[in-house]
Formats: C-alpha cells, sequence, structure tokens
C-alpha cells in the first residue's frame, strides 16, 4: 500500500525522531572503555593541605621554609559516556586513553585504587629514606606497610617495628635485612629483634620459602629506611594522591625542613619523578599534564626526570623553565644554581 506524500512526510519526520531520542539516550547513558586525563591539582609540600602540613618534620632546622615546591598530577576521569568522549576528544585540555591501561581487567577497581595508594605510600618511605642518606643523617631499617597476608611476618612484624636484629645479627639498612633473610634456610625459626615505639622486643618467626624460588627464605616484610634519631620524626599527608610520581618533590620538601638552606628560594618551583633511597630520580607518565597544571598554578620553573625531557619539551607552557633531573643530589644543585643565577641543566 502506498502512502501519500503527507503521510510519507509524518512517516519519516516520527521515525527520524524515534532515531534522535535513540542516540542521545544512547549517546548520554553508554558507557565508553576509555578514560580521560587531564592536568590534576598541584601541591605545595612545604604548605598545608587539609589544615595540615604536607610534610612535617620534627626536629628540623628551618620551620618554615620560603617558597614553594610543589607536587604536580594527573586527574583521571572515569566512567565516560559516549558524548562526553567525543567532547573531551575534541578538547585540548582532555587525552583519552583505554581504559584497560589504568583498569585492567584482571583487576577489580578497588584493588587499583589500593595499589596507587600503596604506590604513594612507598613513595612516602622512600622520600624519607633517600633524604636521610642525601644529608647522611642516621639511619635505620623498619617494616613498612601493610604486612603481607599469609606471611611469616604477619601477627609477628608490625608495621612501623625497627627491626634491629636479624637472629643475633644487626641489621640498619633494607639490604641487610634481605641479605640476613637469605642467610637461613626455609622453616628456620629466627629471633628477630624489633623495637616497637620505644621497646625492645625478640620475637621468634618461622621463615617460609618465597613461592618464585623455594629454596630461598621468605619473611614478608618490605624493608624501608627510617630515622634512627628518635628526635627526627617525618609524616606526610597528601589527600588522596595516588601513585609513585610525587617522590622527588616530597624528598627537597623534607631536605628543605631538615637544613637551614632556603631550597626555593622563595620561588614557585614544581615537579615530578619517582625517588629511591640512593638518590635516583625515575620517569613519570602524563609529564605534558602536569606542566600545564604546574605553569596554570603559578610555577616558573619544573623539575624534569631526565628519561621524560623528550617528551616535555614536545609540549612546554611557555615561560615554565624545564630543569632536567637524574639524581636528588642533582635536583639539589639545580635548585642552588636557580637561586644563584648560575647555568643548570635543562631538557
Amino acid at each position: 500500500m502506498k502512502l501519500n506524500p503527507s503521510r510519507r512526510r509524518v512517516v519519516t519526520l516520527g521515525v527520524s525522531v524515534l532515531v534522535l531520542i535513540v542516540f542521545v539516550v544512547v549517546g548520554s547513558t553508554a558507557r565508553v572503555p576509555y578514560v580521560a586525563l587531564s592536568p590534576g591539582p598541584t601541591v605545595n609540600t612545604l604548605g598545608m593541605h587539609d589544615g595540615k602540613p604536607v610534610v612535617q618534620v620534627t626536629g628540623g632546622a628551618d620551620g618554615k621554609p620560603d617558597g614553594h615546591l610543589n607536587l604536580t598530577t594527573v586527574s583521571l576521569t572515569d566512567g565516560l559516556t559516549l558524548f562526553q568522549a567525543l567532547g573531551m576528544w575534541f578538547s585540548s585540555t582532555y587525552q583519552l586513553q583505554p581504559r584497560e591501561l589504568y583498569f585492567p581487567k584482571s583487576k577489580s577497581d578497588e584493588q587499583v585504587r589500593q595499589e596507587t595508594a600503596q604506590q604513594m605510600s612507598s613513595s612516602e618511605d622512600n622520600a624519607t629514606g633517600a633524604a636521610l642518606t642525601y644529608l647522611k643523617r642516621p639511619t635505620a631499617v623498619g617494616a613498612a606497610g601493610p604486612i603481607a597476608d599469609d606471611s611469616p611476618a604477619q601477627g609477628k612484624i608490625e608495621v612501623d617495628d625497627i627491626i634491629v636484629k636479624i637472629g643475633d645479627v644487626p641489621v640498619s639498612t633494607p639490604d641487610d635485612v634481605q641479605k640476613q633473610i637469605r642467610a637461613h634456610a626455609p622453616g628456620t625459626e629466627v629471633p628477630i629483634t624489633v623495637n616497637r615505639k620505644g621497646t625492645e622486643l625478640v620475637v621468634p618467626v618461622k621463615l617460609g620459602a618465597r613461592p618464585d624460588d623455594p629454596k630461598v627464605a621468605f619473611l614478608g616484610i618490605t624493608p624501608k629506611v627510617v630515622s634512627a634519631d628518635p628526635n627526627v620524626r617525618i609524616t606526610y599527608n597528601v589527600g588522596d594522591i595516588g601513585g609513585p610520581s610525587a617522590g622527588l618533590m616530597l624528598t627537597l620538601a623534607v631536605i628543605d625542613f631538615l637544613t637551614p638552606d632556603n631550597l626555593a628560594g622563595g620561588r614557585f618551583i614544581a615537579g615530578t619523578g619517582t625517588i629511591v633511597p640512593d638518590g635516583t630520580v625515575g620517569p613519570i607518565g602524563g609529564i605534558t599534564h602536569k606542566l600545564k597544571a604546574a605553569k596554570d598554578a603559578g610555577a616558573v620553573a619544573f623539575l624534569v626526570p631526565a628519561e621524560n625531557c623528550a617528551e616535555a619539551t614536545g609540549d612546554a607552557p611557555k615561560g615554565l623553565e624545564l630543569i632536567k633531573v637524574d639524581t636528588l643530589g642533582g635536583a639539589v644543585t639545580a635548585l642552588g644554581e636557580l637561586k644563584d643565577g648560575k647555568p643548570r641543566p635543562h631538557c
């Protein structure tokens, strides 16, 4: 049966409206397998966050260093609809990435969040170790958290215990602890001397076997460098920030509080980079977003891990000086050169 022209127009219009409604509903509700990266907040490690010091050092030499040493972050937006993803695709602010790069299918979202929180906790421990090692301050070895579930140390060693001896052998570094544990056979009961909140205890622990090598003994703690001076206490308050990339800037803040020198020299310095206790600065992700966040916040110079320099120079904001660093000592030296107006390494 043929429809007359007017009837055909009505049907065509109705179908078009229906398709448009379906498109709008799907576009505004259907989730896409992408996340959006964008410049995140910057936090002054010499300042306050939620009413508390970001880095607090008791027993330091400088209670209030001048200037900014800002850690930088990347914001991740998840749960994008089709329309949101399209809008961000055309924006110069956002970068779309496959969701599975950040939330692998083998892990739950909660597991991913716990891992990033643990990375930040390890970054804080490494910052303490790197600062104390650089300043040649007395150090000891402590137990980082969390204690591995179903490990020999569970219920025996507590987070922040200072490990004094493994058997009869004194230990003062993470390497010492690992070496002494490996010196025993799996299944051996070993007395471990710990200092727990000022009280020395001897805890007998039956060592297990490493899952990847049954011939090697396993305790189940991650050793960390801590201050051996009871008058020096270092704590952190970075809020909900996760990941390992704040390590360098946290370390510089600790050094600034522990010494009379003013590293920033009153300037607004930002930066990023992982850190380990020996002072090596490692690369991070999202460098271009962090540069933009720093520039927008008012930074005049940015400490860039050497391995990120090529990417950083490709899209650096105008007016932001990119200072190349590959070690903690190099970063401290470069900040001194910036303060004194001397040549310093650039990307």
